[in-house]
C-alpha cells in the first residue's frame, strides 16, 4: 500500500478492505510494542511530519499520544453515528468494565 498523500485521502473503497488493514496493523503494533523496553520509553524520536516539519519529542509521550488519539476518532464517530439516528448503545468505559466482585 502507498502513503498517504493528505489526511482526507481515502484509502479502501470498501470497509472490508480497511477491516482486513485494520487487523493487519494491529497485529504488527501489537508485537512492535512487545519489543519496547524501558530504557526506549526515554529517548528522544527525530521525525518529519506529512508537511516535512521537523520535530523533537520524547518518545513515551509519542507512544502515549499514538495509543490514545483513537479515542478521539472513536468520539467523532460516535457523534456522527448518534446524529444519523443510531442507538450505539452504552460507550462509558466505567459501564463496561466488570466490577471486581462479578470477576
Amino acid at each position: 500500500m502507498q502513503s498517504p498523500e493528505s489526511l482526507d485521502q481515502i484509502l479502501f473503497p470498501e470497509f472490508t478492505l480497511l477491516y482486513d488493514h485494520r487487523k493487519n496493523l494491529d497485529g504488527i503494533i501489537a508485537e512492535w510494542v512487545s519489543t519496547i523496553t524501558e530504557a526506549d520509553l526515554d529517548c528522544e524520536l527525530h521525525y518529519k511530519n506529512m508537511k516535512n516539519v521537523g520535530s523533537t519529542k520524547n518518545f513515551y509521550s509519542l507512544l502515549m499520544h499514538f495509543f490514545n488519539h483513537q479515542t478521539h476518532h472513536r468520539g467523532q464517530v460516535t457523534t456522527l453515528f448518534s446524529q444519523a439516528g443510531m442507538n450505539i448503545g452504552v460507550t462509558d468505559l466505567l459501564a463496561i468494565i466488570p466490577n471486581e466482585t462479578d470477576a
